[in-house]
């Protein structure tokens, strides 16, 4: 498994390009090889391709804007295929059922878009909080949409953190969606229901990379939601020397 890093995570310094490509630079340097785009200001596909190739990095998946996806489906397909990114994200839904945000409404919009993405060669990918854990008439919101994305139109970007926020344990979720999590959000949780760089709160790591293996996990993201003050390129950098203490690199 490749492990990369989410560039949510110190999202403050890519307001523009001069702070993108510096960023890039940064995390090529702590030693990570691959990333997630998510959180940065607009680029241009080729301007992105050029900086990956500078720093010696791949994007592995990006968080894409939902009017994107649904708007211009084939021509977000065709943005990803300029920088070799085949998997396009959507980083959050908010489920609001009073609001008539029903799964039936989530399917009804994208599953068209996420048709025309798979025709275009890339593939959806949704990606979790802890809303998606609550039921709707006694089934589990990710259960439903599970189902109605076959394997094939959408996959999973299971983050651990948020999972356990809603009372799951994220290697069984892992587990449950083989086949189907070609990348997992690496994200520790602390005391208090705090996020921290990974190996520095309590997610029972060893169990998820063991899940994350056998379900065919290709990136493991880290990713630090908030850093409350502390530098998150030092966050970044702690979290990667934990993986490669566990193995990886």
């Amino acid at each position: 498994m490749n492990i990369g890093a989410q560039l949510y995570t110190v999202r403050e310094f890519t307001k523009d390009l001069d702070g993108f490509s510096e960023t890039l630079k940064k995390v090529s340097d702590i030693g990570y090889r691959y990333v997630q785009v998510s959180g940065t200001c607009a680029f241009d596909g080729e301007w992105l391709a050029g900086e990956l190739r500078k720093n010696g990095l791949k994007c592995a998946v990006t968080h894409t804007p939902a009017g994107e996806i649904l708007e211009e489906p084939e021509k977000t397909a065709e943005k990803h295929k300029e920088f070799g990114c085949e998997y396009i994200g959507l980083g959050w839904n908010a489920f609001d059922l009073s609001a008539g945000d029903t799964p039936a409404e989530f399917i009804k919009k994208y599953l068209p878009a996420a048709e025309k993405i798979s025709r275009a060669g890339c593939k959806f990918m949704y990606h979790n909080h802890d809303q998606e854990f609550k039921k709707v008439d006694g089934r589990l919101i990710i259960d439903i949409l599970s189902e109605a994305f076959s394997e094939d139109i959408m996959g999973f970007i299971v983050d651990t953190f948020w999972v356990q926020a809603a009372g799951g344990d994220p290697a069984q979720w892992v587990k449950k969606l083989s086949g189907r999590v070609p990348c997992v959000h690496l994200k520790d949780f602390s005391y208090g229901r705090k996020f921290a760089a990974l190996g520095e709160g309590n997610m029972n790591f060893p169990a998820i990379f063991k899940a994350a293996e056998e379900a065919g996990t290709e990136y493991m993201l880290v990713e630090q939601d908030d850093c409350y003050g502390e530098d998150p390129f030092e966050c970044l950098r702690r979290s990667y020397e934990y993986l490669k203490a566990m193995g990886f690199e």
